[in-house]
């Protein structure tokens, strides 16, 4: 299974997938699957999230080589 970093992205912005979930319009429950890996966005819903966190969707995808 494919693996994201949507939880570290909020971490690292100090957000919650409480917030995210709202500001998507999601059901908590899901974004916190999404979160803990347990179930995959759609690519539609990773852009969305990109957005919404202000980032690269590749750096929800995988972690930063800096």
């Amino acid at each position: 299974m494919a693996m994201n970093r949507i939880k570290a992205v909020l971490a690292e912005k100090q957000l919650t997938s409480k917030w995210l979930a709202q500001k998507l319009g999601k059901a908590e429950n899901m974004v916190c699957r999404w979160c803990s890996n347990r179930a995959q966005a759609s690519i539609g819903s990773f852009l969305e999230i990109a957005d919404t966190l202000d980032v690269d969707v590749r750096e929800l995808l995988s972690p930063s080589q800096l």
